[in-house]
């Protein structure tokens, strides 16, 4: 019979030396420092949310009307939304906000280890395991766990997930013990879950556990009014950083901005200051190409000689069309009026992995595989 007992039992954790990973300095995220001219009394700006456009304020009071409950939070955005900065303003927004904040992604860690990462495990529990593991829900009791890119869950962990967020209680791998869970959990994903629920590849009762309060991060492209506030603070924070000195923008260099698509997102704007920063000389930003390094690296299809190449090659053009995105209305999937999966399958016998879709957006580091590409 399970014995049940309080989560007091982190105080019994290992020294934390033997596992650096959950190092003090690990347990909790504080917020970015705060840049000159930004409002110390906006806990938004503070955590370099910049922008007054509509679509955000929108966004922001629903931050606002839901932080100081307890509810499941699902924030849902194309990747480079800002979806982690959200996730952090809800927990410094919370009753919650003295105790640990968590960020977990549900993609950085094998499949095969995430559910010691999640849970935690006991010494012996597995081949490797030599020493007690406190995993995530552990360490963010009494706070808040943040679960990125929640849709490329494996279909066997999410019952115990589930498990988790209904009854808040769950077992450290190898143990009978049963620990008391007391997390507000806050999920993201750039994927469209009801997508996946229908493929079978997520669980319909998580996706409502977790859909108590949607939140829908616009594009950056969508908010255009926005672009400037933030090029400003970027070019501010990483002259700063580098020592450098900009004392302006020229009308130009701004329209260009403006106009881009930015299919990257906020992330994708952040990255292409940075490097204009380190490229200008003078006291004027100097904005390199935005394709440049698209450019450069797109290198000419072979010509098709067989059915095999006809195919991977159309597929590959129409991924490029659509960023990488293959699930969706407007994915990949759709306008080669294939089901989701079908086309994942035809990619993975192709050999078509994240290298071969060269698109304009930033692209986080993964590793190849067709399911990679479904950002």
């Amino acid at each position: 019979m399970m014995t049940t007992r309080d989560t007091s039992a982190i105080a019994e954790q290992t020294p934390w030396g033997d596992d650096p990973r959950t190092a003090p300095s690990r347990r909790t995220d504080a917020p970015r420092t705060a840049e000159p001219g930004d409002d110390r009394s906006n806990p938004a700006a503070v955590h370099g949310i910049v922008g007054g456009s509509l679509a955000l304020r929108r966004v922001l009071r629903l931050v606002e009307s839901v932080a100081t409950t307890d509810a499941a939070v699902l924030i849902r955005g194309e990747t480079g939304t800002g979806k982690e900065l959200i996730g952090g303003l809800i927990h410094t927004l919370s009753t919650r906000r003295a105790r640990p904040f968590v960020k977990f992604n549900c993609t950085a860690i094998p499949a095969g280890l995430l559910e010691s990462e999640l849970f935690g495990h006991e010494r012996g529990a597995f081949t490797g395991a030599i020493a007690r593991r406190i995993g995530r829900f552990e360490l963010a009791h009494g706070g808040t766990l943040l679960l990125d890119e929640i849709g490329d869950l494996p279909l066997d962990l999410q019952p115990k997930l589930l498990r988790v967020l209904e009854e808040h209680e769950f077992e450290r791998v190898g143990s009978a013990h049963t620990i008391r869970s007391d997390v507000r959990v806050i999920a993201a994903t750039n994927r469209p879950l009801e997508e996946l629920v229908a493929a079978g590849e997520f669980r319909a009762d998580l996706y409502y556990r977790l859909n108590v309060f949607p939140i829908d991060l616009p594009a950056l492209r969508e908010r255009p009014e926005d672009i400037p506030p933030l090029v400003r603070h970027f070019v501010a924070h990483h002259a700063r950083s580098l020592g450098r000195r900009i004392d302006g923008i020229s009308p130009d260099v701004m329209e260009r901005l403006v106009r881009h698509p930015w299919p990257g997102n906020v992330r994708e704007l952040q990255h292409a200051i940075h490097r204009a920063v380190i490229l200008s000389r003078g006291a004027s930003l100097q904005l390199p190409p935005l394709d440049a390094g698209v450019r450069k690296a797109r290198t000419p299809a072979p010509q098709a000689e067989t059915f095999v190449d006809a195919a991977r090659e159309h597929i590959l053009e129409v991924l490029r069309e659509t960023n990488g995105v293959v699930a969706g209305s407007r994915g990949a999937a759709a306008r080669l009026g294939l089901k989701r999966s079908t086309l994942m399958s035809k990619m993975e016998k192709l050999g078509i992995g994240p290298g071969d879709v060269t698109t304009a957006r930033a692209q986080r580091p993964v590793a190849r595989s067709a399911r990679s590409i479904a950002l």
